[in-house]
């Protein structure tokens, strides 16, 4: 039996799956969406942090946003901050 060669690190080229629930991300994300948890979760800041400020200059509505967005997820997965599958 033969092992595989060695292959080094490669910034930009994720590895693997992520440490993070699609299934947690998605109820977060369904939840507390408006308050963008469920982005926050997944490393995705900017996003979060956008769901939020969207969510209070809208007076709540644009928190729409944040449950649509984890419905998705939980149908379509999604990646976390560093490009990996999050998984199942």
């Amino acid at each position: 039996m033969t092992t595989p060669p060695y292959q080094p690190y490669q910034p930009g080229h994720p590895q693997g799956v992520s440490d993070k629930s699609k299934i947690v991300a998605g109820i977060l994300g369904i939840v507390l969406g408006s308050f963008g948890v469920g982005r926050f979760y997944m490393g995705h800041t900017k996003t979060g942090v956008l769901q939020l400020v969207v969510t209070i200059v809208t007076c709540g509505i644009g928190g729409i946003w944040g449950f649509i967005d984890g419905i998705l997820i939980l149908v379509n997965g999604g990646v976390d901050g560093q490009g990996r599958p999050l998984r199942d």
